[in-house]
């Protein structure tokens, strides 16, 4: 079984291309804090490319950016190709089969995929309800179950 899950923020906007076929692809990379500090305190990520495919790929580009929060579930691949200096190179990519839209570094702006923020509504006044002075005992007959 090849699957990942993952919730991390994206370390820069993502870029759109379009294959030969005109297939839209995405690509960003997720930074996903390790659960545990190293031996000085600090807390550590790891930095892990996503690519994303067809209609999912154009929403990334159009709602995602720099600092918003995903998750991403998908599987684990791994390519080569020959480098301009003619060495073998290989990459490790997660090719995400869903992302879905957690929220972004700074909500305050408005919502958490680019919208503006809603007016705020003034707050109704309270109603005040009438406080109980004595409680009458209830019989049992009374009850309904």
């Amino acid at each position: 079984m090849n699957k990942a899950i993952l919730i991390g923020r994206l370390t820069a906007d993502p870029e759109l291309s379009t294959t030969n076929s005109g297939v839209d692809v995405c690509r960003f990379t997720l930074a996903i804090n390790r659960p545990f500090k190293n031996q000085n305190g600090e807390t550590q990520a790891d930095f892990l490319n996503i690519v994303v495919w067809r209609a999912a790929a154009a929403n990334c580009h159009r709602f995602l950016r720099k600092g918003n929060q995903c998750a991403v579930v998908g599987r684990i691949e791994t390519r080569s190709y020959e480098g301009n200096d003619g060495n073998r190179r290989y990459v490790t990519e997660i090719v995400a089969d869903n992302v879905e839209f957690l929220g972004k570094a700074n909500a305050s702006d408005g919502d958490d995929f680019g919208e503006p923020a809603p007016q705020q509504r003034p707050a109704k006044p309270a109603t005040k309800k009438p406080a109980i002075d004595t409680l009458e005992p209830i019989e049992e007959d009374d009850l309904p179950f």
